[in-house]
């Protein structure tokens, strides 16, 4: 019983010392304008940042999307899943979470982009490891902005 009562003790000892540096934990100070600015940035209306400014997508041209499925299975599959989490989010329906032009710089830029774009910054935060450059072309990039056009989220 006192064995018991000792590995207890010493349990809530090390739970309660966790994390802690012997300062009070002081949320007021992280910076109110980074949090103000992750709240109201508006994920459709966000580009990102790199070299892609604008696109303009008509139909779904099923040889690209096809070329950009073999580009995905190669080079992005490690980490992403279509229709779950994995080391990254489920990209099924992404284009219904974020502009072309973003998915394009966060593949093309994913350093930049985690460091100063609000939206890859709560990316990185929630899934704890940073987007891999892959070293795709931009023309590689629009092939998988293409195949990912073609992934639904399921009902």
């Amino acid at each position: 019983m006192k064995l018991k009562v000792f590995v207890l003790a010493g349990m809530v000892a090390l739970v309660a010392s966790c994390g802690s540096d012997g300062k009070k934990d002081d949320k007021s100070a992280q910076p109110q304008e980074e949090v103000k600015e992750a709240v109201e940035v508006d994920p459709m209306k966000d580009k990102g940042i790199g070299p892609v400014k604008s696109i303009t997508l008509g139909e779904i041209d099923q040889a690209m999307a096809d070329q950009g499925h073999e580009l995905f299975k190669a080079k992005c599959s490690a980490c992403h899943k279509e229709d779950k989490r994995f080391v990254g989010p489920a990209l099924a329906g992404v284009t219904e979470r974020r502009t072309p032009e973003w998915i394009m710089n966060m593949i093309l830029n994913p350093e930049v982009m985690v460091a100063e774009n609000p939206i890859a910054k709560q990316l990185l935060a929630e899934y704890l490891s940073p987007m891999a450059n892959q070293s795709l072309t931009e023309q590689e990039a629009r092939f998988v902005l293409e195949y990912f056009r073609t992934l639904k989220v399921a009902e």
